[in-house]
């Protein structure tokens, strides 16, 4: 895809990279865990208080991410806490360890919601209404303004039915449901989906659109998806499809990120309007050169670089790492965002990544 000698701005290489169009060099962004983030400040790598997307010149802002939490009147109570951890019940009858100095999901230990009825009594009266406390209204305005001013895309961020519907049941009960009680998880995907569109049409009506969209769905683990092709078509496709089809309406690709191995959902995917596959992680079993011959005619790809081998440090070994995987994308035609295949932990230094996205932008298809 890269080849025009004009000199582009972060936004026009983003969009023209989703649009299949030519670009001066690659589009390149990533997210720094706060251990990483607290690193390179001690190290004076970075200022106190400093934006990483600006630090590192990426080419995109995100911001939007809407409140999905369906009681937002109730006050998280701590039920449990130890130096290390502290066991939390939320505003979605979810019983939640998490880790009180580093950075990761929390320990599912007990859910209110494992079955219809309860979904229905506890869960989605709240979310059948607009409820402007879901939407953070001036860190979009000031992320997009941000970005205009910077001439990065600014995409809205956040998650889908499948993310939100997991904080509710655990991901055990909600596939449990898949299979024993499919209209109630159908029923769920819907209503995610609607309670989102509902209060989307407000942000941007109040405060513009976004340059493009980004859907957040780890519907994988190691080797398989969590559901079958034909599950995810009937029961969280439709939800999928709604949201895309809203976003195609104001004229936005969609970007979708996903871990896990989740090769055998992206047909469904194309089919429910996925513009571009992000993270593809490889110790899950993606690999993007494999998916480029499959769906390289259909979809732009972001990440899918192997975050061991950039937490390696190895300049050659990254090298390699980046020949590997983007010079295919680009021979056939199709676009490609640098990212790693997950986010960037402190094990990454800081000269590396700056390093990494310097050369992985500037690679061309040549081989």
């Amino acid at each position: 895809m890269a080849g025009r000698d004009v000199k582009m701005t972060h936004k026009e290489r983003m969009l023209n990279t989703l649009n299949r169009k030519p670009v001066d060099q690659l589009a390149y962004g990533d997210g720094l865990w706060g251990e990483t983030h607290e690193k390179y400040v001690a190290q004076g790598k970075m200022k106190q208080g400093e934006d990483a997307v600006t630090h590192f010149d990426m080419s995109w802002r995100s911001g939007g991410w809407l409140n999905s939490t369906a009681d937002l009147d109730f006050k998280e109570e701590v039920l449990e806490e130890t130096d290390e951890t502290k066991l939390v019940l939320t505003g979605n009858g979810a019983t939640l360890r998490w880790w009180k100095a580093r950075s990761g999901t929390p320990e599912h230990v007990d859910f209110k919601v494992k079955e219809r009825a309860a979904w229905e009594d506890m869960i989605k009266p709240h979310l059948l209404d607009l409820d402007r406390r879901r939407i953070p209204f001036e860190w979009y305005r000031e992320a997009r303004a941000q970005a205009a001013k910077e001439q990065r895309a600014f995409c809205w961020s956040g998650v889908a039915p499948f993310e939100q519907m997991h904080p509710v049941c655990g991901h055990e009960y909600m596939l449990m449901g898949m299979a024993l009680d499919p209209d109630w998880v159908l029923d769920m995907t819907m209503t995610y989906a609607r309670m989102t569109i509902r209060h989307l049409e407000a942000l941007f009506a109040e405060e513009g659109t976004p340059d493009l969209m980004w859907f957040y769905e780890d519907m994988g683990f190691k080797d398989k998806p969590f559901m079958s092709p034909a599950m995810y078509e009937e029961l969280v496709m439709p939800g999928h499809k709604l949201l895309f089809d809203f976003a195609h309406s104001k004229g936005l690709k969609v970007i979708v990120h996903s871990c896990g191995f989740v090769e055998p959902l992206v047909p469904g995917l194309i089919k429910a309007g996925m513009d571009c596959l992000q993270a593809m992680e490889v110790k899950a079993g993606m690999d993007m050169p494999r998916l480029v011959k499959l769906y390289g005619d259909r979809i732009t790809f972001c990440g899918n670089i192997d975050i061991r081998i950039i937490a390696s440090n190895d300049r050659d070994q990254i090298e390699a790492e980046i020949n590997r995987k983007i010079k295919p994308v680009l021979k056939a035609g199709s676009g490609f965002i640098v990212h790693s295949d997950h986010s960037i932990p402190p094990e990454v230094e800081h000269d590396t990544l700056q390093w990494f996205f310097q050369r992985a932008s500037t690679i061309t298809g040549r081989m």
